[in-house]
């Protein structure tokens, strides 16, 4: 088969990877790719949200699959454009993909289906801001509705700095809307729980832990994610059939109800709280950097998955995984996720011995003339499987020392709950 795989960041990395280990896997055409897939597949630079013209290189490549990786074109539509088009495509249609593009429409879905989730209230103007700080206790914290690329949300201590982010959304601060959801903060665990759906059936597809926040001891602003590690040790199997019954099983049941099932990736962010699970957010895809700990413990065919999936038989097919552990640490441009500068150098990746537990994700990153640049906030993410946590985690600070990347930074303490 030929397999088109839109995104270029360190998931789509991940999952090239994977497609191109299938039997079924004839050509892989990444839109637009990254200097690390240009290394398995074809990359061609194209806007992925021209659906018009994703559609004519679909169509001259004559590429029989699509996977969406990243959620920008999924809450856009790009997958009802191409089922119109008569193309074969996995992930969620427009209208299921208001999961992850309105904070609003998920936390109404929630109230409607009697949903764990934190206590809040949805606000277009300031008065509905300061109704709700009057009965709720700090922290608050302060989400904007639309899609923020993993920036739009704000934990805040002080009225002051509620008022502040609040009229900042209000403003026009993210383009993809200026309504925002305010919500009571929870102390607890937080974890991501994966499934794989069809119209009618989903599947286990992994856990995760993710760490957002910039610096050491979870510190510092929010960023897209610093490192992650599979499995999460807090889902145990109690918490698991909560999550399945409270959360996973209300939500598709809802969306089928309405016409609009739930096909792809759905990542459930949680937060664990005296054993009881909260749903955080849904994202409608992979989780970036969680993919990239996720898919080198599976063990089946993901080409066989994904038609799986779209052909509506996920029941006949078993998603099997490796018995390892695996942790990705990401390697950052200095001054993300502020301003950074881009265009550097990364020298001595040709010079790292990977052995088969190691892999190299690329995301920000370009290949000009056999020479990789930075070229985005997250560049790469070092990533090892194994049977222990302290022993991956020094194996793969073994790796960032070895590329010795002067523009660059990490986090040391990444699985510091588990290690």
């Amino acid at each position: 088969m030929n397999i088109a795989l839109i995104g270029s960041g360190g998931r789509e990395h991940a999952l090239c990877r994977k497609i191109f280990e299938s039997k079924l896997t004839n050509k892989i055409i990444c839109l637009p790719g990254n200097a690390g897939t240009s290394e398995i597949a074809q990359n061609i630079s194209v806007d992925i949200l021209d659906f018009k013209k994703v559609l004519s290189i679909i169509n001259l490549y004559q590429i029989n699959l699509v996977i969406v990786g990243p959620e920008e074109p999924l809450v856009k539509g790009l997958v009802d454009y191409l089922k119109k088009n008569k193309i074969k495509v996995f992930g969620p249609n427009k209208y299921a993909s208001k999961l992850e593009g309105s904070k609003a429409f998920m936390k109404m879905l929630c109230k409607q289906n009697k949903i764990p989730t934190a206590n809040f209230q949805i606000c277009k103007n300031k008065n509905q801001v300061v109704k709700f700080l009057k009965k709720s206790k700090l922290p608050i914290v302060v989400k904007a509705d639309g899609l923020a690329a993993g920036k739009g949300v704000s934990i805040c201590k002080t009225k002051n700095s509620v008022m502040k982010i609040s009229n900042e959304i209000f403003n026009g601060k993210f383009k993809s809307s200026k309504k925002l959801v305010l919500e009571e903060f929870l102390d607890g665990e937080e974890a991501s729980y994966f499934i794989i759906a069809d119209n009618k059936n989903f599947k286990f597809f992994g856990t995760a832990q993710d760490h957002k926040r910039v610096g050491e001891n979870d510190t510092g602003p929010n960023t897209g994610g610093m490192g992650a590690y599979s499995p999460a040790l807090a889902i145990n199997k109690k918490i698991e059939i909560k999550i399945i019954d409270k959360i996973i099983k209300p939500t598709l049941l809802a969306l089928k109800k309405n016409g609009t099932p739930y096909n792809g990736f759905l990542y459930v962010g949680l937060m664990i709280k005296n054993g009881e699970p909260y749903l955080i957010e849904f994202n409608v895809r992979m989780g970036d950097p969680e993919c990239q700990v996720i898919i080198p413990r599976l063990k089946t065919d993901i080409v066989k998955i994904f038609l799986s999936a779209i052909n509506n038989n996920l029941n006949k097919i078993n998603i099997n995984w490796y018995n390892k552990k695996c942790m990705t640490i990401v390697l950052c441009s200095k001054g993300y996720p502020g301003n950074y500068k881009k265009n550097n150098l990364i020298q001595n990746l040709n010079k790292l011995k990977l052995n088969n537990n190691d892999f190299i994700f690329h995301a920000g990153t370009k290949n000009v003339n056999g020479q990789i640049f930075s070229v985005g906030g997250r560049v790469l993410n070092i990533t090892s499987k194994g049977f222990k946590f302290n022993k991956i985690r020094m194996r793969i600070i073994y790796l960032i020392k070895k590329i010795n990347w002067k523009q660059g930074f990490f986090r040391k303490d990444i699985g510091w709950k588990v290690i």
